[in-house]
Protein backbone atom coordinates (compact mmCIF):
# COMPACT_ATOMS: atom_id res chain seq x y z
CA UNK A 1 0.00 0.00 0.00
CA UNK A 2 1.40 3.17 -0.83
CA UNK A 3 0.82 6.43 1.50
CA UNK A 4 -0.03 8.97 -1.55
CA UNK A 5 -0.61 11.92 0.73
CA UNK A 6 -0.99 14.49 -1.34
CA UNK A 7 0.28 16.96 1.55
CA UNK A 8 0.91 20.71 1.21
CA UNK A 9 3.96 21.75 3.38
CA UNK A 10 3.73 24.05 5.84
CA UNK A 11 4.12 27.43 4.16
CA UNK A 12 3.36 26.60 0.81
CA UNK A 13 0.82 28.73 -1.09
CA UNK A 14 -1.49 27.63 -3.94
CA UNK A 15 -3.43 29.83 -6.11
CA UNK A 16 -7.56 29.60 -5.62
CA UNK A 17 -9.75 31.20 -7.59
CA UNK A 18 -7.54 33.87 -8.75
CA UNK A 19 -5.97 34.48 -5.26
CA UNK A 20 -2.97 33.54 -2.72
CA UNK A 21 -3.78 31.25 0.29
CA UNK A 22 -1.07 30.46 3.04
CA UNK A 23 -2.25 27.21 4.71
CA UNK A 24 -1.52 27.55 8.42
CA UNK A 25 1.07 25.98 9.51
CA UNK A 26 0.59 24.72 12.66
CA UNK A 27 -2.49 22.68 11.49
CA UNK A 28 -0.77 21.35 8.75
CA UNK A 29 2.02 19.85 11.56
CA UNK A 30 -0.42 18.48 13.94
CA UNK A 31 -2.05 17.21 10.77
CA UNK A 32 0.93 15.59 9.90
CA UNK A 33 1.81 13.71 13.62
CA UNK A 34 -1.77 13.04 13.47
CA UNK A 35 -1.35 10.89 10.43
CA UNK A 36 2.16 9.52 11.21
CA UNK A 37 0.44 8.22 14.72
CA UNK A 38 -2.45 6.52 12.74
CA UNK A 39 -0.30 4.62 10.47
CA UNK A 40 1.85 3.52 13.32
CA UNK A 41 -0.61 2.25 15.16
CA UNK A 42 -2.29 0.39 12.18
CA UNK A 43 1.04 -1.12 11.59
CA UNK A 44 1.60 -2.79 14.97
CA UNK A 45 2.29 -6.51 15.22
CA UNK A 46 -0.99 -8.14 15.60
CA UNK A 47 -3.38 -4.96 14.58
CA UNK A 48 -5.94 -4.68 12.43
CA UNK A 49 -3.60 -5.11 9.38
CA UNK A 50 -2.82 -8.87 10.37
CA UNK A 51 -6.04 -10.65 10.24
CA UNK A 52 -6.19 -13.81 7.48
CA UNK A 53 -9.47 -15.35 9.02
CA UNK A 54 -12.88 -15.32 10.88
CA UNK A 55 -14.47 -18.44 11.84
CA UNK A 56 -17.47 -18.84 13.89
CA UNK A 57 -17.26 -22.03 16.71
CA UNK A 58 -19.70 -24.86 16.46
CA UNK A 59 -20.88 -26.62 19.10
CA UNK A 60 -19.12 -29.75 18.57
CA UNK A 61 -15.22 -29.83 19.19
CA UNK A 62 -13.84 -29.41 15.50
CA UNK A 63 -10.33 -28.53 13.30
CA UNK A 64 -10.53 -24.95 12.11
CA UNK A 65 -8.30 -23.28 9.14
CA UNK A 66 -5.21 -21.89 10.10
CA UNK A 67 -4.63 -22.47 14.03
CA UNK A 68 -4.29 -26.18 15.20
CA UNK A 69 -6.14 -27.56 17.96
CA UNK A 70 -10.01 -28.50 18.19
CA UNK A 71 -12.69 -25.27 19.00
CA UNK A 72 -15.72 -25.59 20.23
CA UNK A 73 -18.82 -23.43 22.39
CA UNK A 74 -21.88 -24.92 24.07
CA UNK A 75 -23.48 -21.33 23.86
CA UNK A 76 -21.96 -19.61 27.07
CA UNK A 77 -18.38 -20.80 27.11
CA UNK A 78 -15.40 -21.36 24.25
CA UNK A 79 -13.73 -24.46 24.38
CA UNK A 80 -10.14 -24.77 23.06
CA UNK A 81 -8.33 -28.16 23.33
CA UNK A 82 -4.92 -28.70 22.40
CA UNK A 83 -1.55 -31.07 22.85
CA UNK A 84 1.79 -29.37 23.20
CA UNK A 85 3.09 -30.83 19.83
CA UNK A 86 0.34 -28.48 18.68
CA UNK A 87 2.66 -25.47 19.59
CA UNK A 88 -0.07 -23.17 21.19
CA UNK A 89 0.61 -20.98 24.06
CA UNK A 90 -2.03 -18.83 26.29
CA UNK A 91 -1.34 -15.10 25.03
CA UNK A 92 -2.01 -13.96 28.53
CA UNK A 93 -0.21 -16.68 31.29
CA UNK A 94 2.53 -17.70 28.73
CA UNK A 95 1.59 -21.52 29.22
CA UNK A 96 1.83 -24.08 26.57
CA UNK A 97 -2.03 -25.42 26.09
CA UNK A 98 -1.52 -29.18 27.10
CA UNK A 99 -5.60 -30.49 27.38
CA UNK A 100 -8.47 -28.22 27.69
CA UNK A 101 -8.96 -24.48 28.40
CA UNK A 102 -12.25 -22.30 28.36
CA UNK A 103 -12.57 -18.49 28.36
CA UNK A 104 -15.95 -16.46 28.53
CA UNK A 105 -17.36 -13.04 27.18
CA UNK A 106 -20.09 -10.90 27.12
CA UNK A 107 -21.27 -9.18 23.45
CA UNK A 108 -18.66 -7.28 21.68
CA UNK A 109 -15.99 -8.48 23.64
CA UNK A 110 -12.45 -9.85 22.39
CA UNK A 111 -9.46 -11.95 23.99
CA UNK A 112 -6.17 -12.26 21.99
CA UNK A 113 -6.29 -16.36 23.79
CA UNK A 114 -3.68 -18.09 21.81
CA UNK A 115 -0.50 -17.76 20.24
CA UNK A 116 1.72 -19.98 17.80
CA UNK A 117 3.87 -20.41 15.00
CA UNK A 118 7.28 -18.23 14.08
CA UNK A 119 10.58 -18.53 15.53
CA UNK A 120 9.16 -17.42 18.97
CA UNK A 121 5.79 -19.38 18.79
CA UNK A 122 4.21 -15.98 18.92
CA UNK A 123 3.56 -14.92 15.09
CA UNK A 124 0.19 -16.25 14.76
CA UNK A 125 -2.40 -15.12 17.69
CA UNK A 126 -5.87 -16.22 17.93
CA UNK A 127 -8.59 -13.70 18.56
CA UNK A 128 -11.85 -15.07 20.61
CA UNK A 129 -14.76 -12.84 19.86
CA UNK A 130 -18.13 -12.66 21.47
CA UNK A 131 -20.42 -11.11 17.96
CA UNK A 132 -23.80 -11.03 17.84
CA UNK A 133 -24.28 -13.32 20.41
CA UNK A 134 -21.83 -15.95 19.01
CA UNK A 135 -18.50 -16.96 19.35
CA UNK A 136 -16.16 -16.85 16.64
CA UNK A 137 -11.90 -16.77 16.33
CA UNK A 138 -10.10 -14.52 14.28
CA UNK A 139 -6.33 -15.37 13.20
CA UNK A 140 -3.71 -12.31 13.03
CA UNK A 141 -1.09 -13.17 11.56
CA UNK A 142 2.16 -10.87 11.33
CA UNK A 143 3.66 -12.17 8.67
CA UNK A 144 0.54 -10.67 6.27
CA UNK A 145 1.54 -9.36 3.30
CA UNK A 146 -1.21 -6.87 4.57
CA UNK A 147 1.08 -5.61 7.15
CA UNK A 148 4.33 -6.45 5.28
CA UNK A 149 4.04 -4.23 2.50
CA UNK A 150 2.06 -1.75 4.32
CA UNK A 151 3.36 1.76 3.53
CA UNK A 152 1.00 3.96 5.11
CA UNK A 153 -2.81 5.35 4.06
CA UNK A 154 -3.27 6.82 0.99
CA UNK A 155 -5.12 10.39 1.78
CA UNK A 156 -6.17 13.65 0.42
CA UNK A 157 -3.82 16.21 0.83
CA UNK A 158 -4.54 18.74 3.85
CA UNK A 159 -7.77 21.03 3.15
CA UNK A 160 -8.52 24.05 6.09
CA UNK A 161 -11.83 24.43 4.22
CA UNK A 162 -12.87 20.76 5.75
CA UNK A 163 -12.74 21.98 9.05
CA UNK A 164 -15.92 23.34 9.99
CA UNK A 165 -17.74 24.21 13.23
CA UNK A 166 -21.11 22.76 13.91
CA UNK A 167 -23.06 22.40 16.61
CA UNK A 168 -24.02 19.18 18.97
CA UNK A 169 -28.32 18.99 20.23
CA UNK A 170 -28.37 16.35 22.40
CA UNK A 171 -31.19 13.95 23.10
CA UNK A 172 -33.07 13.85 26.08
CA UNK A 173 -31.46 9.51 26.48
CA UNK A 174 -29.52 8.22 24.20
CA UNK A 175 -31.32 5.99 21.60
CA UNK A 176 -29.91 2.60 20.60
CA UNK A 177 -30.21 2.00 16.85
CA UNK A 178 -29.89 -1.15 14.87
CA UNK A 179 -27.30 -1.50 12.12
CA UNK A 180 -25.99 -3.24 9.60
CA UNK A 181 -21.83 -3.98 9.49
CA UNK A 182 -19.15 -5.30 7.73
CA UNK A 183 -20.34 -8.68 8.61
CA UNK A 184 -24.01 -9.39 7.50
CA UNK A 185 -24.24 -12.27 9.83
CA UNK A 186 -23.56 -9.87 12.39
CA UNK A 187 -26.03 -7.04 13.53
CA UNK A 188 -24.91 -4.00 14.79
CA UNK A 189 -26.27 -1.41 17.37
CA UNK A 190 -25.52 2.69 16.95
CA UNK A 191 -25.90 4.26 20.35
CA UNK A 192 -27.10 7.76 19.28
CA UNK A 193 -26.58 10.38 22.24
CA UNK A 194 -27.95 13.31 19.80
CA UNK A 195 -26.76 14.91 16.77
CA UNK A 196 -24.06 16.93 15.12
CA UNK A 197 -25.70 19.94 12.77
CA UNK A 198 -23.40 21.66 10.12
CA UNK A 199 -22.56 22.12 6.63
CA UNK A 200 -19.68 21.94 4.26
CA UNK A 201 -18.14 23.11 1.42
CA UNK A 202 -19.86 22.68 -1.58
CA UNK A 203 -23.25 22.31 0.07
CA UNK A 204 -26.04 25.22 0.60
CA UNK A 205 -28.10 22.81 3.43
CA UNK A 206 -27.58 21.72 6.59
CA UNK A 207 -26.38 18.10 7.69
CA UNK A 208 -27.62 16.26 10.60
CA UNK A 209 -25.39 13.21 11.61
CA UNK A 210 -26.07 10.92 14.47
CA UNK A 211 -23.23 10.20 16.93
CA UNK A 212 -21.98 7.82 19.38
CA UNK A 213 -20.62 9.27 23.16
CA UNK A 214 -17.01 8.36 23.67
CA UNK A 215 -14.72 8.95 26.70
CA UNK A 216 -14.53 12.33 28.33
CA UNK A 217 -17.39 13.23 26.26
CA UNK A 218 -16.02 13.20 22.79
CA UNK A 219 -18.01 11.99 20.09
CA UNK A 220 -17.85 9.88 16.35
CA UNK A 221 -19.93 10.08 13.46
CA UNK A 222 -20.00 7.31 11.34
CA UNK A 223 -21.09 8.62 7.76
CA UNK A 224 -21.56 7.92 3.71
CA UNK A 225 -20.25 11.06 1.26
CA UNK A 226 -20.55 10.61 -2.28
CA UNK A 227 -16.56 9.35 -2.69
CA UNK A 228 -17.46 5.91 -1.65
CA UNK A 229 -16.53 3.35 -3.49
CA UNK A 230 -14.76 5.76 -5.58
CA UNK A 231 -11.67 7.49 -3.82
CA UNK A 232 -12.63 6.19 -0.44
CA UNK A 233 -14.06 3.05 1.41
CA UNK A 234 -18.04 2.39 1.55
CA UNK A 235 -17.54 4.57 4.90
CA UNK A 236 -15.96 6.41 7.13
CA UNK A 237 -15.73 7.69 10.71
CA UNK A 238 -14.72 11.18 12.38
CA UNK A 239 -13.94 11.43 15.42
CA UNK A 240 -15.35 14.70 17.06
CA UNK A 241 -13.79 16.43 20.82
CA UNK A 242 -16.14 16.93 23.42
CA UNK A 243 -18.34 19.73 22.26
CA UNK A 244 -18.03 23.22 24.17
CA UNK A 245 -20.30 24.67 26.77
CA UNK A 246 -22.03 26.41 24.24
CA UNK A 247 -23.19 23.27 22.09
CA UNK A 248 -20.53 24.14 19.14
CA UNK A 249 -18.44 21.61 18.21
CA UNK A 250 -15.61 21.24 15.79
CA UNK A 251 -15.40 18.60 12.66
CA UNK A 252 -12.12 18.43 10.83
CA UNK A 253 -12.86 15.86 7.95
CA UNK A 254 -9.32 16.09 7.11
CA UNK A 255 -9.03 13.35 10.23
CA UNK A 256 -11.68 11.32 8.83
CA UNK A 257 -10.51 7.60 9.03
CA UNK A 258 -11.35 4.11 7.53
CA UNK A 259 -12.54 1.63 9.50
CA UNK A 260 -10.76 -1.92 9.93
CA UNK A 261 -12.92 -3.21 7.15
CA UNK A 262 -11.49 -1.35 4.82
CA UNK A 263 -8.34 -3.33 5.23
CA UNK A 264 -9.46 -6.75 5.75
CA UNK A 265 -12.63 -8.70 5.08
CA UNK A 266 -12.86 -10.37 8.59
CA UNK A 267 -13.78 -7.28 10.46
CA UNK A 268 -17.27 -6.57 11.91
CA UNK A 269 -17.29 -3.12 11.57
CA UNK A 270 -20.67 -0.94 12.15
CA UNK A 271 -22.27 0.54 8.93
CA UNK A 272 -23.80 4.52 9.34
CA UNK A 273 -27.16 4.38 10.84
CA UNK A 274 -30.08 5.29 8.12
CA UNK A 275 -29.28 9.20 7.66
CA UNK A 276 -25.65 9.50 8.19
CA UNK A 277 -25.30 10.14 4.62
CA UNK A 278 -23.73 13.45 2.95
CA UNK A 279 -24.63 14.24 -0.74
CA UNK A 280 -21.58 15.73 -1.37
CA UNK A 281 -17.98 15.07 -2.17
CA UNK A 282 -16.05 14.75 1.48
CA UNK A 283 -12.54 15.38 -0.28
CA UNK A 284 -10.92 14.81 2.86
CA UNK A 285 -9.24 12.06 5.01
CA UNK A 286 -8.52 8.73 4.44
CA UNK A 287 -8.71 7.07 0.79
CA UNK A 288 -9.21 3.30 -0.04
CA UNK A 289 -5.99 1.46 0.89
CA UNK A 290 -5.88 0.35 -3.08
CA UNK A 291 -5.88 4.03 -4.24
CA UNK A 292 -2.39 5.85 -4.77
Amino acid sequence: MNAGNALLEPGHTERSKGTMSTLPDAKVERWQRFRDNRNKALATRHGWLTLTSFQWLEDSASAVGLAPGLWSTDGTTAVLTAVTADGLSEVEAGKPVDGTITAALSDEESLMWVRFGGPGGDQVVVELAMRAGRYAIRTRDSASPVLTEFTGVPTYGYNPEWEVTGRFEPYPEPLDVPTATANPLVDGVHRTVGEVVFRVPGSGHEFRLQAEEEKLGALTVTFHDETNGDTTDDWRKLALPRPRPDGSVVLDFNRAINYPSAFTPYGTCPMPVKNNSLDVRVEAGEKLPSVE
